[in-house]
C-alpha cells in the first residue's frame, strides 16, 4: 500500500511537471505570437504604400515646377524695405537674377532646383530651358545687380538667413556640377556668395540668441546650410564659426517638447532642425550623448511620427505643412544615413516623403512655387 502511494505521488508530481512546461511553452508562443503581430502592425504603420522613387520621369516632373515660375513676375512677395520712392520698382528691376517664383528664396532655391535635376538627369527632358535660363539669369550683371541691393545698409536684413542658406546651397552645387557652364556660372554668382559669407561673419558674432520658430527665420537650418557650404568649399573661418554659434546655442538644450510640434504655419520641426544641425558640427559619441538628453524618444526603436496633412491648398500658409512633411523626412533621412543605428528611421521618412509627394504635381502656385526644392531635397539626403 505504501509502495503504491508513493508510486502515485510520482505521477502526480511529473503530470505537474508536465502541465508546467506546456504551460510556459504556450505561454512563450503566444507571447511570440503577439510579438510578431506587434512587430507586423509596427511595421504596417511605418511603410509607406509607395516609396517615392526619382527616375527620370519623376525628375521631369519636378523640373516643370522652376521652369514654370523662373519668369513669372507675379503675383510676387518683396519683403522690401522702401528707403525713397526711388526704391519702387518691379520685381525684375530690383533683382535681375531672382525675380520669378512669388519671392527671392524661392526662386534661389528654384535654379537650385534645376541645377541639381541636370546633374543627375543631364539629358533630361526640357534640359535644354533650363540651361537656357541658368545662363539668362546668372550672368555678371545680374549678379552684380543682385550685389548692389545687398549691399545698401537699409537691406541689411534681407532674406536673413534663409534665403542666404538657399544662396550657399545654389553656389555649392554649382561648385560640384561636373559641366562645361557650370564653373562660368559659379564665377558669375561669387560675388553675391562672397557677400553672403560676409553676411553671415558679421551677424552670427552678434545674435545672442538662437531663433526657434518653423518657417525662415529658424536659426539652425540656416547655420544647417551654411555649414555644408563652408565643408565643401573650405572656407575654414566660416565653418569655424558655425560651429562655435551652433554650441553655444544649442548644446545644453534638453527635453525638446516634440509633441508641442507643429504649430499651423510651420515647414521646418524646430526640434529635428537644432537635431540636423548637431549632428553635423558634433563628434559622433558626442552627438549620441547629447541626443539623449535632447530627444530621448528619437534613440527608442518604437519611436513614431505621423505625417501632417494640408486642408486648403490654396492657401499659402496652411501649404507648408507640405514642406514639413518634406522637412522631417530630409532630417530623419540624413540621421538615418550618418548612424546605422538610426536605420528604422527611414520608414518614417518615407512615409513623410510619400504623404505629400502627389500634392506637388499640378499644385496651385501657392505650393507650387516652392515645394519641389523641398521634396528633391528630401530625395537627395535619401540618396546620399
Amino acid at each position: 500500500m505504501r509502495n503504491l502511494i508513493i508510486v502515485l505521488c510520482l505521477l502526480c508530481f511529473v503530470g505537474c511537471k508536465q502541465k508546467e512546461s506546456e504551460l510556459t511553452t504556450s505561454k512563450a508562443k503566444a507571447e511570440s505570437i503577439e510579438d510578431s503581430s506587434l512587430v507586423d502592425e509596427i511595421s504596417e504603420n511605418l511603410l509607406p504604400d509607395e516609396v517615392v522613387i526619382l527616375n527620370e520621369k519623376q525628375a521631369n516632373e519636378l523640373l516643370k515646377m522652376p521652369l514654370k515660375c523662373v519668369d513669372q513676375e507675379y503675383p510676387n512677395k518683396l519683403s522690401q524695405t522702401l528707403g525713397s520712392e526711388s526704391d519702387l520698382k518691379t520685381p525684375k528691376a530690383l533683382h535681375p537674377s531672382f525675380y520669378g517664383c512669388f519671392d527671392w528664396h524661392s526662386s534661389v532655391h528654384g535654379h537650385w532646383s534645376m541645377v541639381s535635376l541636370l546633374k543627375q538627369y543631364p539629358q533630361i527632358k526640357n534640359s535644354s530651358t533650363a540651361r537656357a535660363w541658368l545662363k539668362t539669369n546668372l550672368t555678371k550683371q545680374n549678379i552684380k545687380e543682385e550685389v548692389a541691393y545687398f549691399n545698401k545698409p537699409i537691406n541689411k536684413t534681407y532674406e536673413r538667413t534663409y534665403g542666404w542658406a538657399w544662396l550657399l546651397k545654389l553656389s555649392e552645387e554649382l561648385y560640384t556640377w561636373e559641366d562645361s557652364i557650370a564653373p562660368v556660372l559659379h564665377q558669375n554668382l561669387e560675388p553675391l556668395t562672397q557677400k553672403i559669407v560676409q553676411n553671415y561673419k558679421d551677424y552670427l558674432p552678434n545674435l545672442s540668441y538662437p531663433i526657434r520658430v518653423g518657417e525662415h527665420q529658424n536659426t539652425a537650418f540656416g547655420l544647417s546650410l551654411a555649414y555644408d557650404y563652408a565643408l565643401t568649399l573650405k572656407d575654414e573661418a566660416l565653418q569655424k564659426l558655425i560651429e562655435t554659434k551652433a554650441k553655444a546655442f544649442y548644446l545644453n538644450d534638453n527635453t525638446c517638447p516634440l509633441a508641442y510640434e507643429p504649430s499651423g504655419h510651420d515647414f521646418f520641426s524646430p526640434c529635428l532642425m537644432e537635431v540636423n544641425l548637431m549632428q553635423k558640427v558634433l563628434e559622433k559619441e558626442t552627438f549620441k550623448l547629447w541626443l539623449k538628453e535632447f530627444m530621448p524618444e528619437l534613440l527608442d526603436k518604437s519611436f513614431s511620427l505621423e505625417p501632417v496633412s494640408v486642408t486648403d491648398r490654396t492657401d499659402g500658409k496652411l501649404v507648408h505643412l507640405d514642406g514639413l512633411n518634406f522637412s522631417r523626412a530630409s532630417v530623419l533621412f540624413e540621421l538615418a544615413n550618418a548612424y546605422e543605428e538610426f536605420e528604422y528611421l527611414k520608414p518614417i521618412a518615407e512615409k513623410h516623403l510619400s504623404a505629400s509627394f502627389d500634392n506637388i504635381a499640378g499644385d496651385s502656385y501657392e505650393g507650387g512655387h516652392w515645394l519641389a526644392t523641398f521634396a528633391l531635397y528630401a530625395i537627395n539626403q535619401r540618396e546620399q
